[in-house]
């Protein structure tokens, strides 16, 4: 099954959108199927009419600018709406689709105290912390930090996932990884410029999406439901769960500005509604390993729209720094991402 993401993408091969294994960084489970599974790409009345390549160079630019909107809901309205908007409209989507599709959201309450727990983890909570984070760190260092989300997830898997044993490689990955992180902080000169507060929050968002995906992984990967079903009632469970708790730490908005309100529409409807609906197709169609390279273009459009658009200050060591962050992500993700689509594959074809 999967979960739901988006801004927070960064994820390893097996923990994207919704699928019978488990998965994503956005938030979702890993899933299913790779190129070679008899009718991913082949043709028949079934078959995308737009390019994949098409599909996946608008889901980076989706979950890339994620952060500029999160940035700009901020200006209008406290964190916890801004999170609260997101995945409300995100929901919106969903349940609109799966009403066309005719399809119904889970049964069973332990299926659903589950997606509870998968919706704090994967939506409620880092969602508010990248939001709470925004308002004093820039959205380009926020794009950089939910790259490391895979980081995390390597750490994490060594402890909670039996199957996912360290080797040299991977601990050479997370070693890079923390450089990165150190030299888009600008260690050297004591983190001057930025917000230690702010960057510890968004780390912490990350570390929120790994610790999502471990626990959908081993609760919520043969439950019987679409990756659709389970999506929405995710996201369903996510928005109730900030009705509660908004008002309570935050007083109800007065006003309504149209810039902040759009870029919260924009945000939850395509960031974390339609693009859920791209990943779960690439995934289909050519396989996790390549539809989780969205997680290695979103911290490049981040940066770029940041600076090009919201005036950010960029220093050579923030991009450098971002490199770093990536290429010890793609190493702790190497080794498992085969094993991953091989272990998804069946249930792919399956489903489809």
């Amino acid at each position: 099954m999967s979960v739901v993401a988006s801004g927070s993408p960064s994820a390893t091969a097996t923990t994207r959108p919704f699928t019978a294994s488990r998965s994503a960084p956005g938030t979702s489970t890993g899933t299913a199927t790779g190129p070679s599974t008899g009718t991913a790409r082949g043709a028949g009345p079934g078959r995308p009419t737009v390019d994949w390549r098409i599909r996946f160079g608008a889901l980076s630019l989706i979950w890339g600018f994620s952060f500029l909107f999160i940035k700009l809901g901020t200006d209008g309205f406290a964190p916890l709406y801004v999170s609260f908007g997101r995945v409300f409209f995100g929901a919106l989507v969903l349940v609109a689709i799966l009403a066309v599709k005719r399809q119904r959201l889970p049964r069973g309450a332990r299926t659903w105290g589950h997606l509870a727990v998968a919706a704090l983890l994967l939506n409620a909570l880092p969602f508010s912390l990248f939001a709470y984070a925004e308002l004093t760190i820039s959205s380009t260092l926020a794009g950089i930090c939910n790259a490391t989300t895979p980081l995390w997830g390597m750490v994490l898997s060594l402890v909670a996932l039996s199957e996912d044993r360290p080797t040299r490689r991977r601990f050479a990955g997370l070693g890079l990884g923390f450089i990165g992180v150190l030299t888009v902080l600008g260690a050297w000169q004591g983190f001057d410029g930025q917000d230690p507060a702010g960057t510890l929050l968004a780390l912490i968002a990350s570390l929120s999406y790994a610790v999502g995906w471990i626990y959908v992984r081993r609760t919520l990967s043969d439950t019987g439901n679409s990756h659709l079903s389970m999506s929405g009632a995710q996201l369903l469970l996510a928005t109730a769960q900030l009705a509660v708790v908004a008002p309570v730490f935050s007083p109800l908005p007065t006003s309504f500005p149209v810039v902040p309100v759009l870029s919260i529409v924009a945000l939850g409807a395509l960031g974390t509604g339609l693009a859920f609906l791209f990943q779960y197709g690439l995934v289909a169609e050519v396989g996790p390993t390549t539809a989780t390279m969205t997680t290695y273009f979103i911290p490049v459009i981040a940066t770029a729209a940041g600076v090009a658009l919201l005036d950010e200050r960029l220093t050579w060591n923030t991009p450098v720094g971002a490199l770093i962050v990536l290429a010890g992500a793609a190493l702790t993700q190497g080794g498992s991402r085969a094993k991953a689509s091989r272990r998804t594959a069946a249930d792919a074809v399956r489903e489809r």
